[in-house]
């Protein structure tokens, strides 16, 4: 398997699963702005809409959308319980948070990268996003995980969204069951081992 990645970005939350599984693959860096590969080639043929995460699969194929390839990574080794199984009503709450998360805290997040963004507006991003963050703040006040006692998919993506917040004045020290859940994963030596990989490689 290729992941195709671009450091700070939420191609770091299937990166984290590759590792937390202990799968084999390729890492290859896109230039989100030249929408280039470190190897020459145009992304845009790997992944016409244009951004990462994009995953390779062996035969060819080409998955994306971060919470597609969440699941499909996790069902490669349902052992190591990362999602629950299919069918369960487990399976749906998982659901649930991945869908929160992509709508409510990514989506909400995304558009203060925007440069332009006028300051009111972006106030009101950030307001909206600190309500959500109170309603994560009393979850994970009372459990470890989004899902309860494990890490698990759904953890890898809401961690790499929670590393966004330095970027525009959020303070997550604002909630300490939120900042400590973060601070927890961050500590895992798959999410360690991905950071640095990330970190190591460069154009050129």
């Amino acid at each position: 398997m290729k992941l195709y990645y671009a450091p700070e970005t939420c191609s770091l939350s299937p990166h984290i699963v590759l590792r937390e599984l202990g799968l084999s693959f390729e890492l290859v860096r896109v230039d989100n702005r030249k929408k280039t590969t470190e190897d020459g080639r145009d992304f845009m043929d790997i992944n016409p809409k244009g951004y990462v995460a994009a995953l390779e699969l062996d035969d060819g194929t080409i998955l994306t959308e971060g919470p597609a390839i969440l699941l499909y990574l996790a069902d490669l080794h349902p052992r190591a319980e990362l999602a629950p199984r299919m069918g369960s009503g487990e399976r749906y709450r998982l659901l649930e948070w991945l869908a929160f998360l992509n709508s409510e805290i990514h989506a909400g997040l995304a558009p203060l990268f925007d440069v332009s963004l006028p300051a009111a507006a972006g106030e009101r991003f950030r307001a909206k996003i600190h309500k959500r963050f109170d309603y994560l703040e009393g979850v994970l006040a009372r459990q470890d995980y989004l899902m309860g006692e494990r890490f698990g998919v759904a953890d890898a993506y809401l961690y790499t969204l929670l590393g966004w917040c330095r970027f525009f004045e959020i303070e997550l020290a604002h909630w300490l069951a939120l900042n400590g859940y973060r601070e927890r994963i961050g500590a895992r030596p798959a999410v360690r081992e991905a950071h640095d990989a990330e970190e190591s490689r460069s154009f050129g």
